[in-house]
């Protein structure tokens, strides 16, 4: 996707014929200028394609949104997903008037079945307020043109809880633009917001049973949600009809966890009345259908085994799904400028849960004696699972190594005294996490040698921590892979090499 540009007015004639085949509210195609501005646009042939999937109503697995075309993927979205509201507001206020001329005139009418068990149509699911923010600020821009008459209720205190923080100060460290694009603005994780819409006014932080679209986090709705042995409330998920995820990736630095529990609480028949009109209830919503007949959106720049999980298991919708893969021909090797000798260990496992007893064997036997020696001090080990951070930081304790450490978890005074006692070579190796990686995102300096114990997920990691490396002439790289690193594989060192790697007879490479 990156690097496609097009004319202006070329892309907003396809537009129109696009909004128009879609049956896009006229409403939201005279607003939808004041909503696109930016002259950097996705090219037609991937705008067209994406914008004709989602308006399908097919499932759709986007796993090439890079941050540069973020704003626009979201327009998409938030049209489509607004669109659907006001569609389906307008079917139940023609059917109330029918049904209101038929009592009058007291006469029979066929029923009209046009509601779901609860008044929740839309879930947008975001890692951050700040892109709440955003995508708030759209709705508003395709409801009210500027001057128009509107009503938004409760505007000013949406924007004081969404808005970043007037007194925290920008940090002065330069960082890569998708770090910037990421944690721009308010990064709070707790959240959630119901939005109703009527005709001319949007109102915010509406009773889930009352809103239209909800917006949260995945920690703020588990928090709603709950657990076994927890005050329970999902009934409001039970009509869903569009479930959006944007900055998917994002959520597996967070807590996977609540993703799941989300899903295995969507469309489930509700245990509560919750003032249900039965007789406009849509029958397949009655007979638990519902699952069958939800949109699901997945957007995101990474293929990783629990984001397909998602997508096999609880995308089911009968019109179809469809995945938009990203190119791997060549792999973020290809940025590596550094002339790093890299070393690829593979590890035999043959299944996943022997996986990382495997990995930690091969590392503790064949891979660290190696880095032990005073003349490899500097070395660094990027450990991306927590769990297996944890295993390799016991040993080392256990073993009295010379090490520091940093986590997601690290308070920023411990995270400068060891970054100071490793660059100044008083502790000889230092461990640290991918989470650290994704929510920090400093240029560790001091490393010599670098050890990943499992690739990253985000593969534009692998080359930033080999380009921030020391470039002395003894400088190395080691990786362990297994067949169960398929996907991060793939993306580090292209489509070719990983199909190689993965069916060659030779443990290094």
């Amino acid at each position: 996707m990156n690097g496609y540009l097009v004319d202006l007015k070329e892309k907003h004639e396809n537009e129109k014929d696009l909004f128009k085949e879609a049956a896009i509210r006229e409403k939201l195609v005279s607003n939808w200028k004041h909503l696109e501005k930016s002259k950097k646009v996705l090219s037609n042939d991937v705008h067209n394609s994406l914008f004709r999937s989602i308006v399908s109503y097919k499932d759709v697995f986007h796993s090439t949104s890079t941050y540069e075309y973020w704003d626009k993927i979201r327009h998409l979205y938030v049209l489509h997903a607004v669109n659907h509201v006001l569609k389906s507001r307008i079917k139940v206020l023609k059917n109330n008037g029918k049904i209101n001329q038929a009592q009058k005139e007291k006469k029979e009418i066929e029923e009209q079945r046009d509601q779901g068990l609860t008044r929740p149509k839309v879930l947008i699911l975001v890692p951050f307020r700040n892109f709440c923010l955003e995508i708030v600020k759209d709705i508003m821009k395709l409801l009210f043109a500027p001057g128009a008459k509107s009503q938004i209720m409760q505007k000013k205190r949406f924007m004081q809880e969404f808005s970043p923080d007037e007194n925290e100060k920008d940090s002065t460290m330069e960082r890569p633009d998708d770090f910037e694009a990421m944690f721009r603005g308010n990064i709070d994780d707790c959240f959630r917001i119901g939005l109703s819409i009527s005709k001319n006014s949007l109102k915010l932080f509406t009773d889930f049973y009352s809103a239209d679209i909800i917006i949260a986090s995945p920690l703020g709705l588990r928090t709603i949600i709950g657990g076994e042995g927890e005050k329970q409330d999902f009934d409001f998920l039970s009509s869903i009809e569009i479930l959006i995820m944007d900055q998917t990736d994002a959520f597996l630095m967070q807590n996977w966890e609540h993703v799941t529990h989300i899903f295995e609480h969507l469309n489930i028949i509700p245990k509560n009345n919750n003032n249900t009109d039965f007789s406009r209830a849509r029958m397949s919503t009655v007979n638990g259908w519902s699952k069958y007949y939800r949109q699901t959106l997945l957007f995101g720049s990474l293929q990783t085994p629990e984001i397909n999980s998602i997508f096999n298991k609880y995308c089911l919708n009968y019109n179809g799904k469809i995945r938009y893969l990203p190119n791997n021909s060549n792999g973020s090797i290809a940025q590596v400028v550094s002339q790093i000798p890299q070393v690829y260990r593979r590890i035999d496992s043959t299944s996943f849960v022997e996986d990382a007893d495997k990995r930690f064997d091969n590392f503790v036997r064949f891979v660290l004696p190696d880095f032990k020696n005073e003349l490899n001090k500097g070395t660094a080990i990027f450990i991306p699972s927590y769990y297996d951070f944890v295993r390799v930081r016991n040993y080392f304790k256990k073993e009295d190594l010379s090490f520091v450490q940093i986590s997601e978890y690290s308070k920023r005074s411990n995270i400068s005294k060891s970054r100071s006692q490793f660059v100044e070579k008083k502790k000889h190796f230092l461990l640290f996490t991918e989470r650290f990686q994704f929510f920090y995102r400093y240029r560790l300096r001091g490393i010599k040698h670098i050890i990943f114990y499992q690739l990253p997920h985000f593969r534009n990691f692998y080359s930033e921590l080999l380009n921030f490396m020391d470039r002395s002439a003894s400088a190395t790289c080691t990786v362990l892979y297994s067949r169960f690193d398929g996907f991060k594989l793939e993306s580090v060192v292209g489509s070719d090499r990983c199909k190689q790697m993965l069916s060659s007879s030779k443990d290094s490479i």
